[in-house]
């Protein structure tokens, strides 16, 4: 398990070098990414690229709920989208978060469906359309490897950012962040 950088480090906001290797460094780049998201407790990762371990190459995983397999992309590109979201699929808040960016949260539009083509572990490419909550996660992780927080879209999409904090009786709030 490696630690989750956080901002202000420089290795999140700049493009990732693509992989060209498909080696043992790559395995064991990939297998620390999986202990690492799996460990991630409060809040529970659903995606992790690379540079988010401090490893400035194409690659992230998705795993959008507890029961699911952990997934990988390498050299991901998104071909195509279609349509909107108002925040993220599946969620009541509709606000996303990141691990490398605690605590904070903002709603972003992000498509709601989008094609996809990647390389799995083995250097094999793959076409493939996501949908709803994973297709918000690629997109999410996607622009993590192109140097992009979400962060910078929502202010982008001139949103609002909201902090994580506790009220008088503990409980946990969303408190906007004036920018």
């Amino acid at each position: 398990m490696n630690p989750i950088v956080t901002v202000p480090n420089a290795v999140l906001t700049t493009p990732a070098k693509p992989v060209t290797a498909f080696d043992k460094q790559l395995a064991r780049l990939i297998a620390d990414m999986k202990k690492t998201l799996l460990a991630t407790k409060s809040p529970k990762g659903v995606g992790l690229a690379a540079p988010q371990i401090g490893e400035a190459y194409r690659v992230f995983i998705t795993r959008p709920n507890e029961k699911s397999k952990i997934r990988v992309f390498i050299n991901p590109e998104i071909i195509s989208r279609q349509g909107e979201t108002d925040g993220v699929p599946e969620r009541n808040n509709k606000l996303e978060g990141c691990l490398s960016i605690p605590k904070i949260w903002g709603k972003v539009k992000r498509s709601q469906s989008l094609t996809l083509r990647y390389q799995d572990e083995t250097g094999k490419t793959h076409k493939e359309e996501f949908t709803g909550f994973l297709a918000t996660i690629i997109q999410h992780e996607t622009d993590h490897i192109n140097g992009i927080l979400f962060t910078q879209r929502v202010l982008e999409q001139q949103g609002k950012l909201y902090q994580g904090t506790k009220d008088k009786e503990g409980k946990e709030v969303l408190e906007e962040i004036s920018i």
